[in-house]
């Protein structure tokens, strides 16, 4: 029988990673993100959605 893709009994997947947007906005509208070299703007608007652009 092949065990592949079959996960080891006893272990979790790792837990993802979570952080609020308040947190990660720390009270500002808009941050910037560098992500592999590029630029990108994190925008809260007016009706509380958050807008990614690069």
């Amino acid at each position: 029988m092949s065990s592949q893709g079959a996960e080891a009994v006893g272990t979790a997947p790792p837990a993802q990673r979570r952080i609020s947007s308040r947190a990660l906005m720390d009270g500002q509208r808009e941050i910037e993100i560098e992500h592999d070299g590029a630029l990108y703007r994190l925008r809260l608007t007016a009706l509380g959605k958050l807008i990614l652009t690069k």
